[in-house]
């Protein structure tokens, strides 16, 4: 029997509570956790934003140690530490076939036959996004299982496993940020922390940092941010005033609300590139005029996990950690164990810290 954050109901609180794992079968994995982070999706995944079949255990982002393998593994042994993907291609789909491995049709395929059993009635408990990594173990789908660079603490490595890869990939993969470039970055959670530094390693010049919360200014400056914006219903017309009144070459939006991105994208110059990262409501309407589009050619385009490949993006992310450009441990704000998660949604909610990691 293992700890757990199980979701019995949308919208219903979390209950910390023992459940039991089944072995590992053909082509699974079991990890014993390290770290998770508590990323806004499970927040969205909680109160019904986005959808997730129930009773499940929630948490996408971690890292760990395998404790077994089932039948036929054989990228990793039991002693490996590994990074947990959330969302694994299948490599035979149409997007798979573009190259296009973040919109995998079949990515969220991954959980097939690894429910766990709750101890107390033996409910099958579904795995959210395929790993449920709130738990002190989990048993995946050995494609979820990505082996750990050397020189990346384990703990920190959680966060590859989301925000970084996500943060990362916005401003390298779809934003394409140019050395010199101007770059806003709406947001300043665990992912926006990631985008700031992710555009101080692309070279940029100036980084403006967007957020609600005055006092994450520190958080955002040592981040990367060389300018700090309080939101407000003028932001856009302060960041053009930081920019020779043109506006910045780019803009990251890591919110996922509707007047958050059309801000964004008037916060560009002409000519400028929105990236849209944060997940929003089916309620979050974005309206345009037909002459708006024309007039100012601005860029508009969503970001799924950062247009990332994670087999190919996490050793890059590795050498920038070991060269100490990229720092995992400026973006925890708050360790906490499984009990406090609700506490760190409520937070998020508030618009207060960056990313809060849950340590076993």
């Amino acid at each position: 029997m293992v700890r757990a954050a199980v979701l019995p109901a949308v919208g219903a609180p979390l209950e910390i509570t023992g459940i039991d794992l089944p072995e590992p079968g053909p082509g699974q994995v079991r990890i014993r956790l390290a770290a998770a982070g508590v990323c806004h999706s499970d927040l969205s995944l909680s109160n019904g934003t986005m959808r997730v079949p129930v009773p499940a255990v929630l948490g996408h982002e971690g890292a760990g140690t395998v404790v077994a393998v089932g039948e036929g593994v054989t990228h990793v042994a039991p002693g490996a530490e590994v990074v947990l993907n959330w969302a694994p291609s299948c490599g035979s789909c149409h997007a798979c076939s573009l190259g296009e491995v973040w919109l995998c049709a079949n990515a969220l395929n991954g959980a097939a036959d690894t429910h766990a059993r709750r101890s107390s009635d033996g409910t099958d408990l579904h795995p959210g996004l395929n790993v449920a990594a709130f738990a002190e173990e989990t048993v995946v789908a050995a494609s979820c299982v990505l082996p750990l660079p050397e020189g990346v603490p384990l703990t920190d490595a959680a966060l590859l496993g989301c925000a970084v890869l996500t943060g990362y990939g916005a401003v390298h993969h779809s934003a394409q940020v140019r050395p010199g470039e101007t770059v806003a970055v709406y947001g300043v959670g665990g992912v926006g922390l990631a985008a700031l530094q992710s555009a101080r390693i692309a070279g940029a010049g100036r980084i403006v940092a967007v957020d609600v919360s005055p006092e994450k200014e520190e958080l955002a400056r040592g981040a990367g941010a060389t300018d700090y914006v309080v939101a407000s219903e003028t932001t856009a017309r302060e960041i053009r005033g930081l920019t020779d009144k043109q506006g910045v070459d780019v803009a990251i939006e890591c919110v996922g609300r509707a007047t958050t991105i059309r801000t964004a994208w008037e916060s560009t110059r002409r000519g400028g590139r929105t990236t849209v990262v944060g997940i929003g409501g089916k309620d979050q309407q974005v309206t345009f005029n037909a002459l708006e589009i024309f007039h100012w050619g601005r860029t508009l385009s969503g970001c799924v996990y950062g247009n990332s490949d994670p087999a190919k993006d996490l050793p890059v992310l590795a050498e920038h950690i070991r060269a100490g450009r990229l720092d995992l441990g400026a973006l925890v704000t708050e360790r906490i164990g499984l009990d406090g998660i609700p506490a760190a949604f409520e937070n998020m909610l508030a618009g207060r810290g960056g990313r809060a990691l849950v340590v076993f």
